[in-house]
């Protein structure tokens, strides 16, 4: 399995919201591909980001799993939303989902 974290400011904690992502990607969807980046950065000073220190609101997320099989885009994402409905509760603002099945993906 690939899996790549882009973090921002807190790379360097312990448990960051990228890496609580991860864990429930992975456990949920078994993915062979599984890529997190933070594009926080690119939203400062937007309003998502008024009043949070912790940088982590903007992320993009790359996942092929044959989890997705029979399944059209919206119910891709709406699985995706569903796992990570604790951290969209808890201040993160944006997800942008590229959600596919190994057929789909090249190699």
């Amino acid at each position: 399995m690939s899996s790549v974290e882009k973090t921002g400011s807190d790379s360097g904690a312990i448990e960051n919201r990228a890496s609580r992502m991860r864990e429930k990607l992975q456990k949920e969807l078994e993915p062979v591909e599984l890529v997190i980046e933070d594009v926080s950065y690119q939203h400062a000073g937007h309003a998502g980001m008024k009043g949070r220190t912790d940088g982590e609101t903007h992320f993009n997320v790359k996942i092929v799993s044959k989890g997705f099989e029979g399944m059209n885009l919206v119910k891709r994402h709406r699985l995706v939303y569903d796992l990570l409905r604790e951290e969209l509760d808890s201040g993160l603002h944006a997800l942008s989902i590229v959600s596919k099945t190994p057929s789909e993906s090249p190699p």
